[in-house]
């Protein structure tokens, strides 16, 4: 019998949703349905690839009250913020408009003698394996090019978010051919196996480390590309000529949306110590105007964490910090909506080091913590003292003084004045334990491609 698959709602503890999980064999056949349908699809003309996608992202948008009541009842983001359709629209038009020009060949000579040229050519079958955090965000990074490069895509939802790939498969039905798009529901095992049987040119995982590491163990000996982004530790620095206020707003948004489950959330602050104080008092009194609720009710601009087990390792990590030393600024009386299960309130900690796990593990949650340091060469010690490497934060009114120090940080991302945002025409990429790859920019439509080289002698007859 096949495993089901059920989403327990953070809202109350109620199964939202349950699907079966396909058979190796019914994933087998989607696999073979999607290498079938892609030949056709990738002989459509690109302008028209595009403009079918597009269509697609438009139905989309017309489901949009359902889908952000499905998202608060599924993993807790406030209705409020009205979904993930902002991102989503940008990226797709963004991603449309480049198409043309990052897929085009690069010529090195056509004349009476010689064609040289390099053609890129779909890879066949995407598979992209979302997260829950940011379901639409994350899959249509590769959705959307890997479809208008020519690719079909089969695609896998996260349990906590289960929906969300019916709504995708919803908005192309009908739009792209039969077979194109597919979403699948699949357990781990059915998700490993079906990467090992080798039907993909590339995949796609966005998770945990362990999680990566689990999708490289299934891929080994297939040599199918890989794109993994792992999450992060990101830090936010905060140096002695910023403006503190626009700081303050900028880092502890980014450290507190979402209930702080976010790839590139802020989840370490260094401040120059002139500022340091100013900072801490500042950044305490932003994170008690939140509301903590029911994400259902406008009124909200927190929900629940996705699940009991994410809070209670985040409740963990602050517990151990406090015993060491750390303290907590935000008394649980501000936040009676706290009941030890999924409802979290925010957390500010100061007296906080490097030998915590606060300040080193990812802690995909609305809790930061938040140090004095005297100088660059101190923040960029800290700051790269993490295994990974997503995103950095800098805060100065200097853009060449945070251009160097920005060249000095393993990571992927560098922002200057602001912070946890995905800008689709600059590279997605990371390093260290937060992954491989690059989404998003012409260089994301070269991660869903294959180059083909052409090299002719002409001869006269």
């Amino acid at each position: 019998m096949n495993a089901t698959i059920r989403c327990v709602s953070p809202v109350n503890g109620d199964v939202y949703a349950e699907r079966p999980a396909l058979s190796r064999e019914a994933a087998l056949a989607a696999a073979a349905r999607a290498r079938e349908a892609q030949k056709g699809w990738a002989a459509v003309p690109l302008a028209e690839r595009v403009a079918l996608v597009q269509e697609g992202i438009r139905r989309l948008n017309g489901m949009k009250a359902r889908i952000v009541e499905e998202l608060a009842w599924q993993m807790g983001r406030p209705v409020r913020y009205g979904g993930e359709f902002g991102g989503v629209n940008e990226r797709a038009s963004y991603m449309g408009s480049i198409a043309e020009r990052a897929l085009a060949p690069l010529e090195a000579e056509d004349s009476d003698r010689f064609l040289r040229r390099i053609e890129r050519e779909p890879v066949g079958v995407v598979f992209c394996i979302a997260p829950w955090n940011y379901p639409y965000l994350t899959a249509c990074n590769t959705v959307i090019p890997a479809l208008m490069a020519g690719n079909a895509v089969i695609h896998k939802a996260a349990s906590q978010t289960l929906l969300v790939g019916e709504r995708w498969a919803d908005a192309f039905d009908g739009v792209l051919p039969e077979g194109v798009f597919q979403n699948v529901v699949l357990d781990h095992e059915g998700t490993e196996a079906l990467i090992g049987a080798r039907v993909f040119g590339f995949v796609n995982f966005t998770g945990s480390v362990a999680g990566g590491r689990a999708i490289e163990r299934a891929a080994a000996g297939t040599f199918t590309p890989l794109g993994l982004e792992l999450g992060g530790k990101d830090p936010g620095y905060v140096m002695e000529d910023a403006d503190l206020d626009w700081a303050v707003d900028g880092l502890m948004e980014g450290a507190l949306f979402n209930s702080g489950q976010c790839c590139c959330g802020i989840e370490r602050i260094y401040v120059h110590r002139r500022h340091f104080d100013r900072f801490v008092e500042a950044a305490v009194a932003w994170a008690r105007q939140q509301r903590l609720g029911n994400p259902l009710d406008p009124a909200t601009t927190m929900g629940p964490m996705a699940h009991v087990r994410f809070a209670r390792a985040v409740r963990e990590q602050v517990a151990e910090a406090v015993a060491a030393g750390a303290r907590a600024l935000i008394e649980p009386a501000a936040f009676p909506e706290d009941d030890g299960g999924a409802y979290l309130a925010p957390q500010v900690l100061v007296d906080v080091d490097h030998s915590m796990r606060v300040m080193r593990e990812e802690t995909f949650g609305p809790v930061v913590g938040i140090m004095p340091v005297e100088s660059d060469e101190e923040a960029l010690a800290l700051m790269n003292d993490s295994p990974y490497g997503l995103t950095a934060s800098l805060w100065t009114s200097d853009p060449e003084r945070a251009l160097r120090l920005g060249r000095r940080i393993e990571t992927g991302t560098v922002f200057l004045n602001r912070a946890d945002y995905l800008d689709p025409a600059v590279c997605w990429t990371g390093c260290k334990d937060t992954g491989r790859g690059a989404a998003l920019s012409e260089l994301g439509f070269h991660s869903l491609t294959r180059p083909r080289s052409y090299h002719f002698r002409k001869v006269k007859a």
